[in-house]
């Protein structure tokens, strides 16, 4: 069965509004900072470009990015041994405490707002996120 257009338009404004809440748990730092942080985090020490390609931004902006985290002691970049041209960026301790710092907020603060659902709702939102997930996972 074909979604409607009102069924894609309001999960649009649901999400967004749900993430503009768990963003406000953001430590004082600009999302694209968080996001580049969290991307490192989930992928290893990667390349300048391919950190660029996995935030789908260009590889100078990635680069002042990362330049901002360096100055924030939130990631070093390290020299790949076996190729002296070939650098990586990965997470310092305190980018690590960080993030897991913001997870743990986020998920206080979700966990808050799902306690305040009645057992049906919550029935219903824990059957969809087998769904959610692989409509985040879908590629156009």
């Amino acid at each position: 069965m074909p979604p409607d257009d009102d069924m894609a338009s309001r999960l649009r404004l649901v999400t967004m509004r749900l993430a503009r809440v768990l963003r406000q748990r953001d430590g004082g730092l600009p999302q694209t900072l968080i996001s580049a942080l969290s991307t490192i985090s989930r992928c290893g020490p990667v390349t300048l470009g391919r950190l660029a390609e996995l935030e789908s931004v260009q590889p100078p902006s990635m680069t002042r990015v990362v330049t901002r985290l360096e100055e924030l002691a939130l990631v070093v970049r390290e020299v790949d041994e076996s190729d002296r041209r070939v650098a990586r960026v990965r997470l310092t301790p305190a980018a690590e405490v960080l993030l897991a710092d913001l997870r743990s907020q986020r998920d206080e603060l979700l966990a808050t707002r799902l306690g305040a659902l009645d057992r049906s709702d919550l029935r219903a939102l824990e059957a969809a996120i087998p769904a959610l997930e692989r409509l985040a996972e879908v590629q156009p």
